[in-house]
């Protein structure tokens, strides 16, 4: 099984390219998916225990976790440490049901893939880009978001040009969705063609 890593900075296209990739068949972890899913359910005692007041009838509270966060932005280590082991338990839980289904492509959705050296446990990397002010404007239309908050975001990733520089392949959102199609199932192709070796070195 050939284990593809997805990523690209906030507001690029990452979902549409995700999609696509299901509608192909392959199996894709969404690692922002499981955050949400831990704010509601194993991740919300110890963020509370970390972040006191970070919570709200059981689920983490994501706009005061946010404001806490960027009070102090030496804390998000301390997210980091409690949310990154439980999201690896749950990619790796997909990883290991896709290759007992006999997958031969498997994607992990990663935000911050580079910026955290997941793409050591990936065999290849995608990276979804668009210009600047594409993303801005996609951005900037999200409910809650802010200029302040965006900033925040783009401080902890990649400028754009440093990720497509280390992927082994693009996809450029910029255009229409059409064309956005055309290249992944280009890219698709030519994945299928190869093996990889990354599972069994890191998630098996």
């Amino acid at each position: 099984m050939l284990l593809v890593g997805l990523t690209g900075s906030i507001g690029m296209g990452k979902s549409t390219v995700a999609a696509r990739l299901r509608l192909l068949g392959i199996p894709v972890c969404d690692a922002d998916a499981e955050v949400h899913a831990l704010y509601r359910g194993a991740a919300v005692a110890p963020i509370e225990a970390a972040f006191p007041g970070s919570t709200t009838d059981g689920s983490v509270d994501r706009q005061k976790l946010s404001a806490m966060l960027l009070a102090d932005p030496t804390s998000l280590a301390r997210l980091e440490a409690i949310v990154h082991p439980l999201v690896q338990a749950a990619e790796r839980a997909t990883l290991i049901a896709a290759q007992r289904a006999g997958a031969s492509l498997a994607v992990l959705e990663i935000p911050l893939l580079f910026e955290t050296n997941g793409d050591a446990r990936v065999d290849v990397t995608i990276v979804v880009g668009a210009g600047a002010e594409a993303q801005r404007e996609r951005v900037l239309a999200r409910p809650g978001m802010s200029e302040a908050k965006l900033a925040a975001i783009l401080a902890r990733q990649l400028p754009d040009v440093e990720k497509r520089r280390r992927a082994d392949f693009v996809v450029d959102t910029s255009t229409t969705y059409e064309a956005t199609d055309q290249q992944i199932d280009a890219i698709v192709a030519a994945l299928r063609e190869r093996r990889g070796t990354a599972f069994q070195r890191s998630w098996a």
